[in-house]
């Protein structure tokens, strides 16, 4: 069947998706090394040899305020994706995560007769359940990162593919790098605070103020605690304390850090499978929560949570995230020998074992090669 198969335009909108899909297609690249990719993403997609027509630079936006802010522009990309697909008529379209904007080409895309395939479902279990009434129409393939989301689509009718998550493909293992340790003047038993404030600038711009207030604070109750930031190249963070660490990579921090404060989401669980006990906080504009408070379905905003089906992690959430909230926690996970680490990293191993096991990017390739699309 790959023989069949010439084109794939992807349609990727954020930098996770970039990271991931960049991935799929070198996995699909093995199994069919002629097939010409060609839609939108970033760098990690260019690297992995996507002609890129629109980069994500200008389409990583999150939240109902920020998208009218940037309607125009979306509204600009879309109508150059539409009509990118048009003229390189491929034979599928791989759509990555970015609902709010995959679900709007969807519509306008849905009567080119092309197959469809979504990886990396949106979370309609969490909000806008009705967006299944769309996709059940339209798209031809579904493929999901979690297993409880799985069971979520198949149990609302629409057939889905589980091939694992992404992350169990990193290696996570703490380890003794020399060069990591040199290069920060650090000691092997030094004890390492990530901070993870977000790869947004409107995450960076709610959640740095206090993320600096509890730095401040945990300076002065252990003098010797070390801090590092992980900080993307695309956000400006103001008022870096001169002893914070900087690093660009959260692959490569979670392997020394001790704890870790961060922005609610998917590198939570990555903390989880470095087992580094994280503090999760989530703060966004007061219009954004009311609508996320009306319309959210979920019991808590961690993946981690969410997979675990129970508060394995704190969770601090609009006016509840203060450092006085957030501190006596942090204390107790900077503790080697306390009780609440101990139990949480135990309980991080039940998350490990739900995912599965490595391999993700090759089985999905397999699958969107090989399995017939169902027609729309």
């Amino acid at each position: 069947m790959s023989d069949k198969i010439s084109t794939f335009f992807l349609s990727v909108g954020e930098p996770s998706g970039d990271i991931h899909a960049a991935k799929l297609v070198l996995s699909l690249k093995k199994i069919s090394p002629n097939i010409k990719f060609i839609g939108n993403g970033g760098d990690k997609m260019i690297e992995a040899g996507v002609d890129v027509k629109n980069h994500i630079n200008t389409m990583s936006v999150m939240g109902f305020i920020e998208v009218l802010k940037n309607y125009n522009v979306l509204s600009k990309i879309l109508k150059n994706t539409v009509s990118e697909i048009k003229i390189s008529k491929p034979d599928k379209i791989i759509l990555v995560d970015y609902p709010g904007f995959n679900l709007r080409l969807v519509k306008k895309i849905k009567n080119l007769g092309i197959p469809i395939i979504y990886f990396i479902l949106p979370q309609a279990w969490a909000w806008k359940e009705n967006r299944t009434l769309l996709m059940k129409k339209t798209i031809s393939n579904f493929i999901s990162i979690f297993p409880f989301e799985t069971d979520w689509y198949n149990s609302k009718g629409l057939e889905t593919y589980y091939p694992g998550h992404p992350f169990l493909d990193v290696n996570y293992e703490q380890g003794t790098d020399n060069f990591f340790f040199k290069k920060h003047n650090l000691k092997n038993d030094d004890l390492l605070l990530l901070l993870l404030p977000g790869s947004r600038q409107q995450e960076i711009n709610n959640n740095w103020p206090i993320f600096l207030e509890t730095i401040f604070s945990l300076k002065d109750k252990l003098p010797s605690l070390k801090f590092c930031l992980v900080k993307s190249n695309n956000v400006i963070i103001k008022n870096i304390p001169d002893f914070v660490i900087i690093e660009s990579s959260s692959t490569d921090v979670l392997k020394h850090g001790t704890a870790a404060i961060s922005c609610s989401g998917t590198v939570n669980l990555e903390c989880a499978l470095a087992e580094i006990p994280t503090i999760v906080c989530y703060k966004t504009s007061y219009i954004n929560w009311m609508i996320f408070k009306i319309f959210g379905k979920v019991d808590f905003i961690s993946i981690v949570n969410l997979i675990a089906e129970e508060k394995i992690l704190p969770e601090f959430i609009q006016s509840e995230m203060t450092s006085k909230k957030i501190l006596p926690h942090l204390l107790e996970y900077l503790s080697l020998s306390s009780k609440k680490r101990k139990e949480t990293i135990a309980k991080y191993k039940n998350v490990k074992t739900k995912l599965g096991s490595p391999g993700m990017f090759d089985r999905a390739a397999e699958h969107i090669i090989l399995t017939k699309d169902n027609e729309k």
